[in-house]
This record gives structure tokens, sequence and C-alpha cells, in this order.
């Protein structure tokens, strides 16, 4: 096992003592403690409304639409008021749904952004000392656990036709954020439909927020989609998907180590890693669901791409990989399952709704969230669709499902919802 991987299960072990389910987790950052929409939970929630088997619902001041995060009994969410100027990183009593604190880290200068965007899009991390947030300007916060604000970083003054929708993720002492945006000059095409060479992968100290290295794609176009850690062999790379790229970087100085061309911008759905491949999407243009074999150095677009599929491509919600099979659904609701080895369908179904969100696996269970009455499609996940339930919270819902200690957190565009029993009820 190599030391990163030592590190993580180090973290884990420590992060679960106390608790009293033993399969109790956090779930640190978007996606969860993967990054991958993954849970090892079992005993979930199957069925619920806006009043039945709810814990709690609470009121979330200002708009936003960060995915919340846990850590022991924290729950975290970031929001701006003020029309997007005025950036909240917010706690919330993950046992009672109480506000903590609500602290105002900085204001920004509100820019374009798509209406189906926030200004507080980009979900937070957390180490369980800090919660680490960004907001639609680029600007970057660290802030502890009693609310004070340890750090601010305004290295990167963020433009993008679409606004920032990417997460910052943790990797050992940094927190390293991908800044995928376009020109704000006369020519906005610039960035957007024109690949250009000013996209940054940023890496900053956690612990003093100081730059410690910025990474360069070449040529590429606006995306959102947050980085991830790859693991093999006793070394970690940081991947990373663009327009028009899919990249691996090292995470020690930022340096790009391999790289394919993947036509398309606007890509929003994260990359999935697995068994010696990753899983990404080419967004718009041609959207296309491209596989790579990892393994490379260059431009391995020739040599290490597995296989490529236009059947059931998303071009919002992030893939789930659930061995041997990668589920993904449409912005339209329809869901396909892929044989992962080889890219074949296995089936597809439309289950309904609009997909923004992008699902979570759990003891067998993929939970879909749809985006206008907040329905949560709960399949079996396997070679055959099986619905096991349909709930409605009857609210808008963009960001993504949170898991932790035995509850489902659900974001809406005004309450956070923790489904199921009470937090530390029997």
């Amino acid at each position: 096992m190599d030391n990163h991987w030592k590190n993580v299960l180090f973290t884990t072990l420590i992060l679960v003592v106390g608790m009293p389910d033993s399969e109790a987790e956090n779930w640190p950052r978007f996606r969860g403690p993967t990054g991958q929409g993954m849970s090892s939970e079992t005993g979930l929630p199957l069925t619920w409304s806006d009043t039945k088997n709810v814990a709690w619902k609470t009121i979330v001041p200002g708009e936003g639409w960060s995915s919340p995060v846990i850590h022991g009994d924290h729950v975290f969410v970031t929001s701006t008021t003020d029309d997007g100027r005025s950036c909240h990183v917010i706690c919330l009593d993950r046992r009672s749904g109480k506000i903590r604190w609500n602290t105002k880290v900085f204001e920004q200068e509100v820019r374009k952004k798509r209406n189906e965007n926030s200004d507080a899009t980009p979900t937070p991390t957390t180490d369980g000392q800090q919660v680490y947030a960004v907001f639609s300007s680029g600007r970057m916060v660290a802030v502890d656990f009693d609310g004070t604000v340890a750090w601010t970083n305004h290295d990167v003054n963020f433009y993008g036709h679409h606004g920032l929708a990417a997460s910052p993720i943790l990797y050992q002492d940094l927190v390293i954020m991908a800044y995928d945006g376009s020109s704000d000059g006369e020519n906005n095409k610039v960035g957007w439909k024109i690949p250009w060479q000013q996209a940054v992968l940023l890496a900053v100290e956690k612990t003093t927020g100081k730059v410690r290295w910025r990474g360069k794609r070449g040529l590429s176009r606006l995306a959102h989609v947050t980085p991830n850690i790859l693991s093999e062999n006793g070394t970690d790379q940081i991947v990373s998907g663009a327009g028009d790229a899919v990249q691996g970087f090292d995470p020690s100085d930022g340096r790009l180590i391999w790289s394919i061309y993947s036509k398309g911008e606007g890509v929003t759905p994260s990359l999935v890693v697995g068994d010696g491949m990753v899983f990404s999407c080419s967004g718009f243009e041609a959207p296309t669901i491209r596989v790579i074999r990892t393994g490379g150095t260059g431009d391995v677009t020739e040599s290490h791409m597995a296989w490529e599929q236009t059947k059931g491509v998303p071009s919002l919600a992030s893939m789930l990989y659930v061995k041997p099979y990668i589920y993904a659904v449409s912005d339209k609701g329809v869901v396909t399952c892929f044989r992962a080895v080889t890219g074949d369908v296995v089936w597809q179904e439309r289950i309904s709704g609009k997909h923004s969100c992008s699902p979570i696996y759990a003891d067998g269970r993929i939970y879909f969230l749809t985006e206008a009455e907040g329905e949560s499609v709960v399949i079996e996940a396997g070679p055959k669709l099986k619905v096991l339930a349909r709930n409605r919270i009857e609210e808008k819902c963009k960001a993504s499902m949170a898991v932790s200690q035995g509850n489902l957190f659900i974001r809406s565009e005004q309450h956070l919802f923790c489904i199921g029993q009470l937090p530390g009820s029997e």
C-alpha cells in the first residue's frame, strides 16, 4: 500500500473513532470520501417526503448550489447574499440542524454566469480542522471549526462564460482547485469556443493559503470538472479534465504528466477512476464518454484510449463506477448502464426528470436526484433496472446528495434536509 492510501486509511480510522455506528463515515468533499459518490454505509433511508422520515429541515440563508459536506457533528455549506457579493461559509449541527455559525468571509466582484449556476456552487472540503471554500470570483478561504477565518487567497481573478462550478479537493498539505474559465476581453469566445492557454490548476498550502504551484494545461477550453486523485503503483497523480482535455498532473509540483484530446467545452461531469481506467465525459459538441487507460506519459490520445461511447452521455451529472458497471444519467433523465471494461450498453431506461445532481451509491442502491421537484429515484444497482422508491421533497435541487452516519443530506433551493432517523437517536 502506497503512502497516500496509508494516510487515507489512517485518517478514516481516526474519523470513525467514537461514532456509534461502526460503518459510519464522514463526507468531506464533493462526492464523498473518494470523490466518486460512493458510500460504505448501510441501512440508509429508502423512503421519505418533505415531512416523512425527515430528521430535521433547516432554512439555509442566502443562495448557493454547493453540496453539503459533513465531518463529525459539523455540516458545512456555502452561500452568497447581496446578489452574490457577500460570501458566507455556514456550519450546522448535524444532530439538530441548528446553525452553529454563519461567517461572512469576504466580498467579491459579481461577474457573468449562467442562470443555472450560482455564485456559491463549488462544494467546500474539510480535513477535520478547517473547511476550505471557493466562490465564483475564484477567491478561496479557510475557516476553522469555530467559524474564524484562517486565511484567504485572492490570487485568481476568475472569469468564465458559465461561471464557476468545479470544487476544491485536498491532497496532503495542499488545497487544489481547477480554474477553467474563458476570456472577458473583446472576443468572449476565446477560452469558450476557441481554445486558449490560460487555464490553471492551482495548489495552495492549506495552513497558509500561499500558492505552492500552478499547473498548466496547454490548449483547453472552459469546464467545471472537480479534480480527483489517482493512486497506482506507489505514486499519486491528480487527474483533471477540461474542455478538449483529460490530463494527469504530478501533485508535488503541478507538472503535466499525460494528456488526451477530448473535443468538447462546458464539461461538467467529474472524472471517475478505477481498475486502471479514467472515465470521462466530453461536455458539449459531439458528447462522448471517453475511457483512458492509466500509465501513459505525454500525449496518449492514440495509445491509451480504452473505449469511446456516444450513447447515454451525461452533460451535467457525474458517473458512478460500481463494478462491473458504469452508470450515467443524462440531464433528461435517461439512465444508462455500461459494462465498464468495454463500454457496451447493458441497459438504458428513462427514470424521468431533469438531472444536474450527481448520483450516489450505498448498500447496493443508487440514488438519483431530479432538479424540479427534488425527486429521489432509488434503484437497485445491477444488470437490470429495478426502481425501489421515488421520494419527493417538492423543492428545486441542484446540489448533489451527501451521506454521513446513517443519514442522507439534501440541499434544496431554500433548505437543508437531514433524511432518516434523528442523528444520535437509537
